[in-house]
């Protein structure tokens, strides 16, 4: 069967924060956020994006939606290239890409109720009517499981649960068709995780939602996601489908975070790799494959030549110059 077009397909794409230095403030270096970066993401789909605290995974989530302006690049949304876009055509996309932000308290304005907070959106883009917006906040409410006298409360008078899925209700507001969901469940109890997650999986499936999940808890992302993508310092160094790259990572550096990443059962024991060192600097990280430094399996050629992300096994890529060779 032939591919179908890609919901969102981002390539090449650059992120640099430039440092300034000098009398005359000029730019001295860059802080190589998102270092050339493709990846694409189906209709209909989750794409899980994990990696270390500090790898880019948040700064890629938000460049996509232009919350943060690319240094390079190009993302397509639905066939367009909305780096392309103006001020308006922006507004207008808005509707269809939102973002479920990780701190459910700091993400809401602490002075406005919950009928504001979700309304705001709606009157944005044109809902004028306070009695139309009421009802749809309503509606939403309902969605993610709250109740009516919810509406007129304020975010300190909930807990982190509920703060989590009145901003789910705000993202879902205008109908979009991407949901971002940058590290959306890190700062809740274990318990309240699991409810949020099969939140969004049951919207996903009642509403045709498709997700980016950022995060760096593996578990999470294993139970939500159909592909997972890894990235290291900036780079994507492994994407495959979600049950595959959990039972045949090909990159040292995914062997790595999952042999790090606690076991359900504590009867069950997977050898620990050790990682040397300290992650590099992304204002200057290494030559060749910027792993190499902290890799167990590194050889010269790995500090000479960077390693192309290339399709090892079907569906299964990984930026490796022995993918498939080495392992746990």
């Amino acid at each position: 069967m032939p591919e179908t077009q890609p919901l969102l397909d981002a390539r090449g794409l650059v992120k640099h924060y430039p440092i300034k230095g000098g009398v005359m403030l000029k730019e001295i270096a860059a802080v190589k956020a998102v270092d050339d970066v493709s990846l694409s993401i189906q209709r209909g789909e989750t794409l899980g994006l994990v990696g270390e605290s500090g790898c880019g995974k948040s700064t890629f989530g938000r460049a996509i939606l232009r919350l943060e302006e690319p240094t390079a690049g190009e993302v397509w949304f639905d066939g367009d290239n909305i780096l392309a876009y103006e001020r308006e055509q922006l507004r207008a996309l808005r509707q269809k890409m939102q973002i479920i932000f990780q701190d459910p308290f700091s993400s809401l304005n602490p002075r406005k109720p919950v009928a504001s907070i979700i309304g705001e959106p709606l009157l944005i883009h044109g809902m004028k009517s306070r009695r139309e917006r009421d009802a749809r906040v309503l509606e939403l409410l309902r969605v993610v499981g709250l109740r009516q006298e919810h509406m007129r409360r304020y975010p300190h008078m909930f807990s982190g649960g509920q703060r989590q899925r009145i901003g789910v209700a705000r993202a879902l507001a205008l109908n979009p068709q991407l949901v971002v969901c940058d590290e959306a469940v890190s700062a809740l109890d274990v318990s309240i995780q699991a409810q949020v997650l099969n939140l969004l999986k049951d919207l996903q499936e009642d509403f045709g939602l498709t997700y980016l999940f950022i995060s760096h808890d593996l578990h999470v992302v294993e139970h939500i996601s159909d592909r997972v993508a890894v990235m290291y310092l900036g780079k994507i160094v492994e994407i495959a489908a979600s049950e595959t790259i959990y039972a045949q990572p090909l990159h040292p550096y995914t062997q790595a975070l999952l042999s790090a990443s606690p076991m359900p059962d504590p009867t069950h024991r997977r050898k620990r790799i050790i990682l040397k060192g300290d992650v590099p600097s992304p204002i200057n990280p290494p030559p060749g494959c910027r792993f190499h430094t902290r890799c167990p399996f590194a050889e010269a050629i790995c500090a000479e030549k960077e390693p192309a992300l290339r399709e090892v096994n079907p569906g299964h890529q990984a930026a490796c110059h022995f993918a498939g060779q080495v392992g746990l």
